[in-house]
């Protein structure tokens, strides 16, 4: 029988930041949470980190993930934004490597284009996605958690690349392979 595999997944954010655990057996996908840490009435960024790197070792602690994914940081306008995410990012990191859990990092469009089939969809777009996909009932206020989740998916599918034990070799083949569980 084939071992569960537990994947975190994080959307990096010194305001907010969303995650989402899945457990995948036999290619099977079941979502295990989905939330977000809030840290706006925060004003310190040093301890914005420290609840990050606190938080995340509590998810790991609870959910015992074999993998994480966390969202690359994205260069803006606004460099300034682009350091404290990359800040967020690295503390979250260093508490898997804390725990020495394997770590694997997608672009926004990477996860976006594993979601939706186009790196330029909207945040409400890759929620509504993964609600069909891992039936959930409703849509979070904050789409932070929904991004965490969809970290984590993502990851599920860009290590299922290959077909030789029945994988999914993209996005095609997993519509063709689950046409019950994808809205058309």
């Amino acid at each position: 029988m084939e071992k569960e595999k537990i994947i975190l997944g994080i959307d990096p954010g010194t305001s907010i930041m969303g995650y989402g655990i899945i457990s995948v057996q036999r290619n099977k996908i079941n979502l295990e949470n989905f939330d977000i840490l809030n840290l706006k009435n925060i004003d310190n960024h040093a301890l914005k980190l420290k609840g990050i790197f606190e938080k995340t070792l509590e998810i790991i602690e609870q959910y015992k993930p074999d993998e994480l994914a966390v969202e690359a940081p994205f260069y803006g306008k606004n460099v300034q934004s682009m350091l404290k995410l990359g800040r967020a990012q690295g503390v979250a990191m260093a508490a898997a490597l804390f725990k020495e859990i394997p770590i694997f990092e997608y672009s926004p469009k990477k996860i976006k284009q594993s979601i939706t089939g186009s790196g330029n969809a909207t945040k409400e777009q890759v929620a509504l996605m993964l609600k069909n996909l891992l039936k959930f009932q409703e849509i979070p206020k904050h789409l932070g958690a929904t991004d965490g989740l969809a970290v984590a998916v993502c990851h599920h599918f860009q290590s299922n690349t290959f077909n030789a034990s029945g994988k999914y070799t993209g996005w095609k083949s997993f519509i063709k392979e689950n046409e019950d569980r994808v809205s058309k």
